[in-house]
């Protein structure tokens, strides 16, 4: 009898378990766009990024055609950029290109590439590929949407980084001179005169390469 009582208790107690599992299953899942967009949001504005990637997957399964999910990409990857996940908040923006690439707006998230790469520069003198790429991206970007809304700030961050490259020509060069390897100061002393800038119209950082950046 003791047995029975038991094994019934316990099929009562695994019937509310799953019971339980389904409910919360059920809570988590076949919503409506909206419901996932504004968790999103919520959780962006809360600052918990990983959980509002959670919630665009959501979003972006349940709901593939929603004319939420390009407005939902680009929100996650201003986020992104604010928390200075450049990585993310680029995944983020090449996603959105390649689904919604229309010229006006690919002018955009191009334009956010190429910020999101200049900010995401911590060191210039160990990132020299980056500034490199970066430079040539802003270029290209520059000939490409010449009269373009953000072709303004473009030519600024291009400006910055033909003044970073120069300063780290400079300082490599005057590293190699140090070391008695005037041949190899000379490659990039070369790639300066070649510049139209001028040594003296640029003033070397006093408080970091950051600071000096983005101000």
């Amino acid at each position: 009898m003791y047995r029975i009582a038991l094994h019934a208790a316990l099929a009562v107690m695994l019937t509310l378990a799953v019971g339980g599992c389904g409910s919360k299953n059920k809570e988590e899942y076949e919503k409506p766009a909206l419901y996932w967009y504004q968790k999103m949001m919520k959780s962006a504005a809360a600052g918990n990024l990983e959980k509002a990637d959670d919630y665009f997957t959501s979003l972006e399964s349940e709901h593939i055609g929603s004319p939420l999910i390009p407005q939902a990409m680009i929100i996650l990857m201003q986020a992104h950029m604010d928390n200075e996940e450049y990585l993310l908040a680029n995944f983020y923006l090449d996603e959105y290109m390649k689904r919604y690439g229309s010229f006006k707006n690919r002018q955009f998230a191009e334009f956010i590439q190429i910020k999101a790469a200049f900010y995401g520069l911590k060191s210039p003198q160990r990132d020299q590929k980056l500034v490199s790429d970066t430079l040539k991206k802003a270029r290209g970007y520059i000939a490409k949407y010449t009269k373009g809304e953000y072709t303004p700030m473009v030519e600024t961050i291009e400006v910055r980084l033909e003044m970073t490259q120069y300063l780290m020509n400079e300082s490599i060069a005057s590293l190699y001179e140090r070391r008695n390897k005037p041949k190899a100061a000379q490659i990039y002393r070369a790639r300066n005169e070649r510049s139209w800038l001028k040594k003296e119209d640029i003033v070397p950082p006093a408080k970091g390469w950051l600071g000096w950046l983005f101000d």
